[in-house]
């Protein structure tokens, strides 16, 4: 007697939306806090004003990432509203020609015509609108825009991310206060890029060194800015 075993699939295609404010946040928390950081304490300013510097910029970033996040994803959003309204009313005015068109949609995946008018007979018998999102429009629940779920990540993310390289302000010798936050600051991107790739099912590698290596040449340019301005000054 054959046996029957439930084939379990887990994809990570769900976590697009908030895996990509989330790692998009916590980056640019490191990046831009460690690089402000390091330009101003370049700069030979005081510690104190390297920490409010900080601080400002983590305040200031997270609210920025909030909003552009909520900004941009919810322009994602009026377009695929949009685009739904339109499809209702095609689906009311021209229930033929939307049948024919989806038809056409899986006949260009492969499929016969007959079976192809067949799939969509039932497709849009079950929910005519949610079919045409997905093949047609290429929205889904998956995919859809959340504006709300994308600024509250980007913000918490950029939150922790940017306080990585601030807390090592008032631990680490003034001699030693630039190396110690782009060691930290490169540790920690090392690590979000480990743990984005994982989450995404992407190569481990690969997102390490793209991580690093930006956040690296960031810290690097601000560096040397910051010394120039503070000879400019000095």
């Amino acid at each position: 007697m054959s046996r029957l075993h439930v084939h379990s699939e887990s994809h990570t295609v769900s976590r697009i939306g908030w895996l990509r404010a989330a790692v998009m946040g916590a980056n640019d928390g490191i990046v831009s806090t460690a690089s402000l950081i390091v330009g101003v304490a370049s700069a030979d300013a005081s510690r104190s004003s390297v920490l409010v510097a900080g601080v400002a910029a983590l305040i200031a970033g997270a609210m920025s990432m909030a909003a552009g996040e909520y900004v941009s994803v919810s322009s994602q959003a009026d377009t695929e509203k949009a685009d739904l309204a339109r499809e209702t009313r095609e689906l009311a005015d021209a229930p033929e020609a939307e049948r024919e068109e989806l038809a056409g949609i899986y006949q260009e995946r492969g499929v016969t015509r007959e079976t192809a008018l067949e799939v969509a007979d039932q497709m849009m018998a079950h929910d005519a609108l949610s079919a045409h999102a997905r093949d047609e429009l290429g929205i889904s629940d998956v995919t859809s825009a959340r504006p709300l779920q994308a600024a509250l990540a980007s913000a918490l993310t950029f939150t922790a991310g940017a306080a990585a390289p601030l807390l090592v302000v008032p631990l680490a010798g003034a001699d030693m206060l630039v190396p110690a936050v782009a060691i930290v600051s490169l540790l920690c991107l090392a690590l979000l890029g480990a743990l984005g790739a994982r989450a995404g099912g992407a190569p481990v590698g690969p997102s390490i060194v793209r991580v690093t290596f930006w956040g690296a040449l960031a810290m690097i340019v601000t560096a040397a800015v910051g010394e120039a301005f503070g000879a400019v000054i000095g």
